[in-house]
């Protein structure tokens, strides 16, 4: 299962059944889960915990140190769930600090030269589409979708089952289900994820009503979420409704563009 031209540390634990690729390199403190793969090339490091059946093309760097100048060398960690599939030169980053995390859930798809910072955190069933890029203490809900060269600012959060446009960036909240493009620019709902995603006729109708009242009424944001939590008692539109409200740092606004 091992080529015998990858170098791993006498330290590292490695399920019996991993598989891994030649020249691929594994640091002491990496574990890696039952059935997990690595292609040639692969560089594992870092206080990284990484669960069962990961798949890692050729060229991925896993939990290298954070890209922070205040970072000097303290053993931070990076934990990495199952059934994530990392495509050629994935990069991942440990946090910043050892009282926080870089989390990655489970069943994401991270495409070719997609990039997540210090200390994000990254749910279940995301796409980064080839060359997304996440930065430090970013969130990215369940579900959520980035497209081709997508841009997160450090410190944003990215709701569940949101999508982001081809070259899209936010530098603000963007608020599940709806849609962004350009630079914090939304356009309504994510409607066909949602769709994709199982969610009902129903559901969907009261999220678009939800977002018009929040987004569209024209009132203040603070009177428009009081009228839409009053108005509408669905479990997704309250999701929606508490994300806005939760947000410090704005959310994106509505685009007519």
């Amino acid at each position: 299962m091992i080529h015998p031209a990858a170098i791993i540390h006498a330290n590292a634990q490695l399920h019996e059944s991993v598989r891994v690729g030649p020249f691929s390199i594994i640091d002491e403190q990496v574990t890696l889960g039952a059935g997990c793969e690595l292609g040639p090339h692969v560089h594992l490091t870092g206080h990284t915990a990484i669960g069962a059946e990961n798949r890692f093309h050729t060229g991925c760097v896993i939990g290298a140190a954070p890209q922070d100048l205040k970072y000097s060398g303290e053993p931070t960690r990076l934990i990495i769930g199952e059934r994530n599939t990392f495509r050629e030169n994935v990069t991942l980053h440990r946090s910043n600090t050892p009282d926080e995390d870089t989390r990655i859930g489970s069943e994401n798809f991270f495409m070719a030269n997609s990039h997540v910072g210090h200390n994000a955190i990254i749910g279940n069933k995301v796409i980064l589409a080839n060359g997304a890029l996440v930065g430090g203490h970013a969130m990215i809900g369940d579900g959520a979708f980035l497209s081709g060269n997508a841009v997160v600012h450090q410190f944003c959060r990215v709701g569940a089952f949101a999508m982001m446009q081809g070259c899209a960036g936010v530098s603000l909240d963007l608020p599940p289900f709806t849609i962004v493009r350009g630079i914090n620019g939304m356009c309504g709902l994510n409607s066909v994820g949602l769709k994709r995603a199982g969610f009902s006729a129903e559901e969907r109708s009261q999220l678009k009503k939800t977002y018009h009242a929040i987004f569209l009424s024209g009132d203040l944001l603070k009177d428009a979420l009081e009228k839409a939590r009053a108005e509408f008692t669905g479990v997704l539109a309250g999701q929606l409704i508490d994300f806005v409200a939760a947000s410090q740092r704005g959310t994106c606004s509505h685009t007519k563009r």
